[in-house]
């Protein structure tokens, strides 16, 4: 096991058990299929302010999210 990976595992550990449930659920998803394409770091930035916000509990609004579905004709 990698450093990084051992590290990660120690800091899920900590989380309560429904992250750590998710957790588990993506790393089981990673070790069954191969990756079809890999995240740029820009990518990579915004997921991690995306998940900071929700810890936050910052989410879009109804009204935000009908906006945005109307973009793309729904």
């Amino acid at each position: 096991m990698t450093t990084l990976l051992d590290q990660g595992i120690q800091a899920v550990r900590e989380l309560p058990a429904d992250r750590q449930d998710m957790a588990g659920e993506l790393l089981l998803t990673l070790a069954a299929v191969a990756p079809r394409y890999r995240l740029s770091a820009e990518q990579i930035e915004d997921l991690k302010l995306a998940i900071v916000q929700a810890d936050r509990g910052e989410f879009a609004s109804d009204q935000e999210v009908a906006d945005t579905w109307k973009k793309f004709g729904r």
